[in-house]
């Protein structure tokens, strides 16, 4: 069985798909029971499961902050590292100024592709 939690991820996405479901004539049939978005059993259901589907992603982001930054302390989170060195992307950018070379010769010279031609010559402004 699919966790319940996957249906919406926030009160107001629940009340929405909710809203939807009215709007259908949907019911939702949970093992014996079912439940009817419009009468009152259907609507705290509904944002019961919204609510706690919310405080789950609020707790995961809030965790994966907290691990990002004791990663960042110990000097273990960088991102990803440039294609080209620094010793290429200076080179690049005399090329690029010369006006001799066009992005497309570029990406072709440093075996990179075009928006990574791009990405450097926005670093080096």
């Amino acid at each position: 069985m699919p966790k319940l939690d996957r249906l919406a991820r926030s009160v107001p996405d629940a009340r929405a798909i909710a809203d939807e479901l009215v709007a259908r004539g949907v019911k939702l049939a949970l093992g014996a029971s079912v439940y009817d978005p419009a009468d009152p059993m259907g609507k705290i259901f509904f944002n019961i499961l919204a609510t706690f589907a919310e405080f789950e992603a609020d707790l995961i982001r809030m965790r994966t902050r907290e691990g990002m930054a004791v990663a960042r302390a110990k000097g273990k989170l960088r991102g990803k590292k440039p294609k080209l060195s620094d010793k290429q992307q200076n080179e690049l950018r005399r090329r690029y100024d010369t006006g001799d070379y066009s992005i497309r010769d570029l990406a072709a010279i440093f075996s990179v592709s075009r928006p990574t031609v791009y990405r450097t010559l926005g670093r080096a402004k």
